[in-house]
């Protein structure tokens, strides 16, 4: 899988929310990603119980064992209240049409598709929904100490270098510099 690069673009994000829209399921998990920035251990981990009728998501995420707490924000609030209407609590947020949990391969596959088919060239996977909540994140508010507490990185360098920041400032110093 290696490494991805978030959806720098808008525009090109629009594109794949649309194409992922034909699935409420797929766009509910990519919208959750790319607005909440978690990894997506922790979107397939979700339960009903976790989202339903709340303003908060309380999780501990599992690659670091670390407790995260953030509002659900106003526009995943309807589609969690549609996408949880008539579910019972105790069963996983996302499935299968077989009724199993939702896998991280077909989650990787689903967003894969999705850039491509919106023609977007770049490597893109599940992490992509990471690092474009990230880059955007960082581009609106220029707060990389926020960022990286969201994250829980260890440093701000790590912040820059993973959501794609650090490339961009030197394929700009590049572009930018003619002797």
């Amino acid at each position: 899988m290696g490494i991805v690069e978030p959806i720098r673009n808008l525009k090109d994000l629009k594109k794949v929310e649309s194409i992922l829209a034909e699935n409420p399921r797929d766009l509910l998990f990519f919208t959750i990603g790319t607005n909440c920035g978690l990894r997506i251990s922790d979107i397939l981990a979700l339960n009903v119980r976790d989202v339903k009728d709340k303003n908060y998501i309380y999780i501990t995420e599992k690659k670091t064992g670390k407790f995260k707490k953030f509002p659900v924000n106003s526009k995943l609030k309807p589609m969690l209240d549609n996408f949880t209407k008539n579910r019972q609590l105790d069963e996983p947020l996302f499935m299968t049409k077989f009724q199993n949990r939702l896998g991280r391969i077909t989650a990787y596959y689903t967003i894969k598709d999705a850039c491509k088919k919106a023609n977007l060239e770049e490597k893109f996977g599940t992490h992509t929904m990471r690092k474009t909540f990230g880059y955007h994140h960082y581009k609106r508010y220029k707060d990389v100490a926020m960022l990286q507490k969201i994250f829980n990185h260890s440093s701000s360098v790590v912040t820059l270098r993973y959501i794609g920041i650090e490339q961009d400032q030197i394929d700009e110093s590049y572009s930018n510099f003619i002797l």
